[in-house]
């Protein structure tokens, strides 16, 4: 029996079995965040009970375990991969970036570009289940455009200097915050950019409104025009994964239009994707 686990620093989604028998969700595992006592209790806490109350199954019945997640780099993985095996000691482990997850997620074997538009953003030319070629995101305050913590430090930045007025009286209202409150948070309190990312149900709540369509749509270009138009290959579709990418797909869609771009599949969360691949394409 195999597990496939897709990681985001938020959550973690585990599909087990062949067919499905069961999906757990846990808290998220970022190892350049986590230590490997976090990640440890984590996965003996929440996933193993849950695991084996709900299955017949136990530790030796799991032979394989394909896990991708944000920040599972060399040598951050690492940490992850020692974890797993010394709990599922009969399973051989894969540890994988979470961008290769969209990879065989979003085009299988296929040759095609790939994205992630989430809390943060990445993108990169793949082929034969494979990143061929990679743009760095930079993260939020170098890059990261059309991610959700760069709407929502762009949706912050226009209100505050007067240029999304309109909504100030409805966000402060809705959030409770101040002017000095909002520096606070991004500027001393940690994990500003899951702060600024968790104001896109604002976003998307006024997505009708004109000024807010134009600003995640500019965004949106400007993450293809920095990301995907250098991998010079305007006849493959481009693909999405993430929550950002899933709540905006028509915005998406205008701005690859307005880039000569095709966009193609556009999913929330890709683990039964995975699940397809190490099943039934590899």
């Amino acid at each position: 029996m195999i597990i496939i686990a897709d990681s985001g620093s938020t959550k973690t989604e585990w599909i087990v079995g062949e067919p499905v028998e069961l999906s757990v969700t846990t808290k998220g595992i970022n190892p350049v965040r986590d230590t490997k006592e976090e990640i440890l209790d984590v996965v003996s806490t929440e996933l193993m009970p849950k695991l084996f109350s709900a299955t017949t199954c136990n530790i030796e019945d799991i032979t394989e375990i394909h896990f991708y997640g944000a920040g599972c780099v060399s040598p951050f993985s690492q940490s992850v991969k020692e974890v797993l095996e010394n709990l599922f000691t009969q399973a051989k482990v894969h540890v994988y970036s979470d961008l290769l997850g969209a990879v065989r997620a979003l085009c299988g074997k296929e040759e095609g570009i790939a994205c992630i538009l989430g809390t943060g953003s990445n993108s990169c030319l793949c082929k034969d289940g494979e990143i061929v070629r990679n743009i760095s995101p930079l993260g939020y305050i170098l890059g990261d455009e059309g991610s959700g913590a760069v709407l929502g430090r762009t949706l912050l930045s226009e209100m505050l200097k007067g240029n999304l007025q309109e909504l100030w009286d409805e966000f402060t209202r809705k959030y409770g915050l101040s002017v000095s409150e909002i520096i606070n948070k991004v500027y001393r309190q940690p994990q500003a950019n899951r702060f600024l990312a968790s104001l896109v149900p604002f976003i998307k709540e006024h997505i009708n409104t004109p000024s807010v369509k134009k600003m995640v749509v500019d965004e949106f270009t400007r993450f293809l025009e920095r990301n995907i138009v250098p991998y010079n290959r305007p006849d493959l579709p481009v693909n999405f994964v993430g929550g950002v990418a899933n709540n905006f797909t028509d915005e998406i869609k205008t701005a690859c239009a307005a880039c000569g771009l095709k966009a193609g599949k556009i999913m929330a969360r890709p683990a039964e994707e995975m699940r397809k691949y190490h099943i039934y394409v590899i």
